[in-house]
Order: structure tokens, then sequence, then C-alpha cells
């Protein structure tokens, strides 16, 4: 089972990358997914976090207060590394679970992609036998980012420079997707590389 290790910036178009693959029936392991299932109320990491970094990011509810958590972890860095210490190695070994998992099903996948915001920076891609990167401008970047999250472009410019930078992200990629025009060019993108994939997990 060939593992895809899907990455790129914040407002790339990793998502619906992500949404594309599954529609030619590719699983995908989603790491922002796992981090949000370790947060939920009553989780153990959402607790360390309450511990760590203040009572305050908990909602009346007991529930994460993620645009406090935003603003804190890029105005304070040494906070979003206690943040990232917390919940980067958990969220591996969910991956890892789930990865271990397909692989012994009686009829594994032909390939997996795994998609990681911070494959590179966070030291997941000793998981991947290929890294795919999204990449789009740095002005496609802010505008979906802000459409998405209404995040401020002080905030956007925050996330990008906590990011490993553009070009040394291209350079360690295996495969790149060019976001930078349509949804259909998008679509056929993976189309192909979906082919690729196939043939790569079972050459003749």
């Amino acid at each position: 089972m060939l593992i895809i290790g899907l990455t790129g910036g914040i407002g790339s178009g990793k998502t619906t990358v992500s949404q594309y693959f599954e529609r030619h029936g590719v699983p995908v392991i989603d790491a922002d997914q796992l981090t949000r299932e370790l947060v939920a109320p009553g989780q153990p990491a959402l607790k360390e976090i309450a511990r760590q970094l203040g009572a305050d990011l908990l909602s009346a509810d007991g529930e994460l207060d993620r645009p406090q958590l935003r603003k804190r972890i890029f105005t304070h860095p040494e906070q979003r590394q206690i943040l990232e210490t917390i919940l980067h190695p958990l969220a591996r070994e969910a991956a890892l679970q789930q990865l271990t998992t397909l692989h012994e099903n009686a009829h594994p996948p032909a390939y997996v992609i795994l998609s990681v915001p911070l494959l590179i920076e966070s030291g997941w891609a000793d998981l991947v036998q290929r890294i795919l990167v999204v990449d789009a401008t740095p002005t496609q970047q802010q505008q979906r980012a802000s459409q998405r999250d209404g995040l401020s472009t002080t905030q956007i410019n925050a996330i990008i420079h906590s990011q490993i930078d553009r070009n040394t992200r291209l350079t360690t990629a295996d495969d790149i997707i060019h976001n930078d025009t349509d949804l259909l060019a998008l679509q056929a993108q993976v189309a192909a590389l979906h082919q690729r994939y196939q043939q790569l997990a079972h050459p003749r």
C-alpha cells in the first residue's frame, strides 16, 4: 500500500484536493480531523491544553475556543510550540493506527492519502513514500484563507510564516498540483495523479 503525503500552505486547497481523491475511492487520513477529535470535550489532550495554556481557552460548555487559541499561538510562538508538543504525537499515533488498519485489511487500497499541513515541518515525512504538494500563489492563499476562515491579513501572514517557505516545500515535493486556475483543472490534475499512483502501487 502506497502512502502519499499531501501537504501545502494555508489556503492552497488541500481539503478540496483530498475530496477529489475521495471521489476516486481513495482513503484519506486527515491530520486536521484527527486533531479536532483529540480536542473534543472531555478528551485528555483538551484537558492538557487547558492545564498548560490556560482554562480561558475553553468555552462555557467545555469546548475549545478555536479563534482564541489561534490568536494566542500566533502572538505567542512559544505557546504554539507547547500546543504542538501536546497534539502532534497523539495525532501521529492516531494516523499510524488508521494506516495499520487499512494495510491489514483483507483488500487494502492501492494507495492512501495522508493529509498533513505540517508534513515536512513536523517530521511526518518518514511515514510516506511520496510527497504531494498543493501549490498556490501567496495572493491566492490570502484570498482563500480570508474567505474561508475570516482571518485578517496579519493572522494569515503569521500562519504562512510559521510554515516552511514555498520554495522549500516545492523542492521537497515528488509531485505538485498547481491550484492556480479553476476547479476543472484541479480535478484533471487529481485524476492524472490517481492513475499514476495506481500504477506505482501495482507496477507491471
